[in-house]
Parts: C-alpha cells; structure tokens; sequence
C-alpha cells in the first residue's frame, strides 16, 4: 500500500506539471499563429484533455460494453461544466470571452439536445445516428478552424513565444504526463478504495468518473491562474462538444449503442446544468466566486443523488 500511495503522489505531480507545460505550450502557438486562446483550448486543447474519455469510450464499443461509453462521456461532461468552471471561478473570478458564450457554449447545448432527442427515439444510437454526430462535429472544427483565421490580424501580440519545436514538445510531453498522472490516480485511488471496502459500483461511479476529466478539471485550472480565461473556459466547452459528438459518433459507428432510460434522464441534468451555466456567465459576463461555489454546490448534490440512486 505504500507504493501504491507513492503513486497516487506522482500521479498528481504529473497532472500538475504536465497541465502546466500543456497551457504554456498551447498558449505559445495561439500567440505565435496570432489567434484567440480560445480557439486553440476549443480544438487542441479540448481534444488533447478528452483522450482518457476517448480511450475509455472506443475500448467499451469495441467490447460490446457501450453502456460505459454514453455514462462516460454524460458523466464527464457534467463534470467538466460543473466542476471545472466552479472551482475555476473559485480560485479567480473567470471572465467569459462573448464569443464564445454566444455561439459556441450555445452550439453545444444545441447538439445536447439533438443527442436527447436520437437517443429518446428509440434509446439508441444507432451507426447512422454516429455518422450524423461525426458530420456536425467537422462543421464545428471547420468553422472553428475559419474564424482563428479570420480574427488573426485582430489579435494583440503579448510576450515573445517559445519556439515552434518547444511549444510542440511543451504541449506533447504535457499532455502524456497529463494522460499517465490521470492514469496513475485513478488506478491508486481505486485500489486505496478497495482496500477501505468501498464498492466497485460506487467506484465506478465517483473516482473513474471524475478521473477521466481530470485532465481537464487540472489544465482549466493552470491556465486560469496564468489569466489564459479563454483557454480554461474553451477547454470546457471544445471537450464537452468533442466528447458527444466524436466520442460517441465514433462509438456508435463501431457498435451501435443502446440507451437506458437512465441515461436520458441523465442528458436531461446536463441540458439543465448548462443552462444554468449560461445564465449564470451571461449575467455579469463572468462566473464569479459565489456563482463558482453555487455551482459547484449543485454538482455535489448531483453526485450524492447518483450515489443515493
């Protein structure tokens, strides 16, 4: 059990520093190609913190187990909008770029609503139904990709960047130790749960939840701190949409998926949750530390509901 500590320790120290170098490395392309951070935490970010929920998702669907596939991305989803952009909003009040509030945030309530709505049909997603979310997930990259091309020139040149070759190792390297240190801490914490006789159930439902979106929870969380609010909040955002729409499209195409009504019900919370999300970050134009807190308020409320059911 020691080593198995030690490791839940260097776990940690991976996803922090690894978080760090991640942010700094994608940072210094978005000042080097002279566009919005937050394209860069939409697209490269958002996909590079989404890989531990890919890998999850695509093993299950090649298993058959596509159950685990839609819980994960559902369940990663809430936590990456509740939590994230919480304690985010928490350690420093998150400014929240119009921009992306205005389309983007609404984009991915939208495709949670044309996903409830394939899903309730007939409580699966079938591989036409996955071809379709694959579809509206290149429209986004696409038009993504069109407006950092558009709004160069109106970007503020700040601090010199790192070099190409130093940016792509900062943001390479960062992101596998982000990877592994999630690795690392979601296998030590099962194991320590294990050993307090805490059920594989509720493990499930908590630590291997909340593992895969550390990456996301840690790298919103360094680039906040060094004032990269659009990175943070698109890292949110660009996951959440990356997660229903590639996650789940590519699952589906592989092994048609079956949905539980329980599975519905929770889509439900997580249109509602970003509702609320919206609202509140509309309100001020920023999340402020009491709405951090009342938002993360409502997703611990949330998980002693699942743990309850």
């Amino acid at each position: 059990m020691v080593l198995v500590w030690i490791l839940l320790l260097l776990g940690f120290i991976l996803l922090i520093k690894g978080a760090d170098y991640f942010v700094e490395g994608s940072s210094s392309v978005a000042k080097a190609l002279r566009i919005p951070g937050v394209v860069i935490g939409l697209t490269v970010v958002a996909m590079g913190t989404s890989a531990p929920e890919l890998a999850v998702s695509v093993t299950a669907a090649l298993t058959g187990n596509n159950d685990i596939a839609v819980g994960n991305v559902i369940g990663s989803n809430i936590f990456n909008l509740m939590v994230v952009a919480g304690v985010c909003g928490i350690i420093l009040p998150m400014a929240v770029d119009p921009g992306i509030l205005n389309k983007d945030f609404i984009f991915c309530i939208v495709i949670s609503g044309v996903l409830l709505a394939v899903m309730a049909f007939d409580l699966r997603i079938s591989r036409a139904d996955g071809l379709l979310l694959i579809g509206l997930f290149v429209y986004f990259i696409v038009k993504t990709v069109k407006k950092a091309l558009k709004e160069r020139t109106e970007v503020q040149e700040g601090t010199k960047p790192l070099s190409p070759v130093k940016s792509l190792l900062y943001i390479a390297g960062g992101i596998g130790a982000v990877i592994l240190g999630g690795d690392l801490v979601v296998d030590s914490a099962s194991r320590i749960a294990v050993s307090f006789g805490l059920s594989q159930n509720l493990i499930a439902l908590t630590i291997v939840a909340v593992g895969t979106s550390l990456p996301e929870l840690v790298t919103s969380v360094v680039a906040s701190r060094k004032g990269e609010n659009g990175l943070a909040l698109g890292n949110v955002i660009g996951s959440n949409i990356f997660n229903m729409l590639m996650i789940l499209g590519l699952s589906s195409v592989i092994h048609p998926i079956l949905i539980t009504t329980q599975s519905v019900y929770d889509l439900m919370v997580l249109i509602v949750f970003s509702a609320v999300v919206w609202f509140v970050a509309r309100s001020q134009k920023e999340i402020s530390r009491g709405e951090g807190m009342a938002i993360l308020a409502m997703y611990i409320g949330y998980m002693v509901y699942i743990i309850l059911r």
